[in-house]
């Protein structure tokens, strides 16, 4: 029988968890160094599926483990890595994982925090268990004085790796963009994820006025800020790099228990119900938008039958007052009217509604199922303006 999560459990989750994994491996984020990887390899932090257990599973070098551990230290020291984020930005929290590690976790932890101008010209490749740092890969880590970065977790104790106390959350209080982080084990042991909770940072002066980009997108500093539901998958997912992996790598609601009996249809073949979903994201810089795209991509008997997009634009303090309200308020304009849609399919929609710059979005599908990914294309409204002065300048030399 499957195992319902408790109401207590959810709720005592930090709030950062709704914001994206800016390390995770398929957002780009590696490890490039760790100085002992003996049981298992470093890269397995960053693994975007949650970690497992085989009770039979060995290699040459002992037990089979999903995530980083290293050898039992006999010298001086401890260990560590460093671990270079796919998405550069702000980092709001932070969650160690010692899944199944439970007499072999590492007793504590610190994690401190860089921003380099360019990544260091050295990472790790293929399978490393066994192996630890060698010379040559400790005299170039030690070029980026990781040691004298800041912190962002001071040395702290680690839980077991039991189901119920296996996330070890550290909420971060640091208004820096970050690029890098080291993990340091106290002294030795493993750790199954690293998950690094933040919103991403782009460079927008370097945008051109005449190039349209995804404005939502998790890699342009797109979050998710609220949902209806996410029985089978975070909204967040909508906003990943590419086309999705499988189901597990969108949204996906439950289905809807106030479906009608018997389903009708409108004169469009849209079904006539009365529930929906939702889900809001803040873009990652106000833009106006000229074309949607709605990727259905797997979700082949479990698409919805139907979505709409709303825009507006809010300040921080109206965006506050829209989250204490869970989305109830806000001054929403219809961008995209409601549209048919088809199973495991690219929708893309340019005939939009008007609308000036915006800063937030709704997407609602009704009544239940699953989106892959949610593109919206334009301009930032910096490269906007820009475009107008280059416009006036042009005009005023006529």
């Amino acid at each position: 029988m499957a195992e319902r999560r408790a109401a207590a459990k959810a709720a005592a989750e930090p709030d950062f968890l709704q914001s994206n994994d800016l390390a995770c491996e398929a957002v780009g984020g590696k490890v490039i160094f760790a100085t002992d990887e003996w049981f298992a390899p470093a890269a397995n932090l960053l693994k975007r599926e949650p970690p497992a257990f085989s009770a039979s599973a060995f290699t040459q070098c002992g037990k089979w483990m999903d995530g980083w551990e290293t050898r039992r230290k006999r010298t001086a020291g401890h260990d560590w890595s460093i671990v270079q984020l796919g998405v550069p930005g702000l980092i709001y929290g932070l969650d160690v994982d010692t899944s199944f590690f439970t007499g072999n976790h590492s007793p504590s932890v610190s994690i401190q925090a860089g921003c380099l101008d360019k990544p260091p010209p050295f990472s790790l490749e293929g399978d490393r268990t066994g192996m630890a740092a060698s010379d040559g890969q400790l005299a170039a880590v030690a070029k980026l004085g990781s040691e004298a970065w800041p912190e962002l977790v001071c040395v702290s104790e680690l839980k077991p790796g039991y189901s119920d106390c296996c996330h070890n959350y550290f909420k971060v209080n640091f208004n820096h963009r970050v690029t890098h982080l080291r993990l340091n084990m106290h002294p030795d042991g493993g750790i199954a994820r690293l998950r690094v909770y933040g919103v991403g940072q782009r460079d927008w002066s370097s945008v051109s006025p005449h190039q349209d980009v995804d404005l939502v997108a998790l890699t342009n500093g797109g979050v998710c800020l609220g949902y209806s539901d996410a029985h089978f998958g975070h909204p967040r997912n909508m906003i990943g790099p590419g086309r999705a992996a499988n189901m597990a790598d969108g949204w996906e609601t439950a289905r809807r228990l106030d479906r009608p009996k018997d389903l009708k249809v409108d004169q469009r073949g849209i079904l006539q119900v009365p529930g929906w979903e939702w889900a809001v994201f803040v873009l990652g810089h106000p833009g106006l938008i000229s074309s949607v795209e709605v990727d259905t991509n797997h979700f082949k008997g479990n698409f919805p039958d139907s979505c709409r997009i709303e825009v507006c634009s809010l300040t921080a303090e109206e965006e506050a007052q829209c989250i204490s309200t869970r989305w109830n308020s806000g001054k929403w304009q219809l961008l995209l009217p409601p549209q048919k849609l088809r199973p495991h399919h690219r929708h893309v929609y340019s005939e939009l509604a008007p609308s000036s710059a915006v800063s937030h979005v709704r997407l609602t599908i009704s009544p239940d199922g699953g989106v892959s990914r949610l593109r919206l294309f334009g301009r930032p409204t910096a490269a906007i303006a820009a475009a107008a002065a280059n416009q006036e300048r042009a005009a005023s030399k006529l």
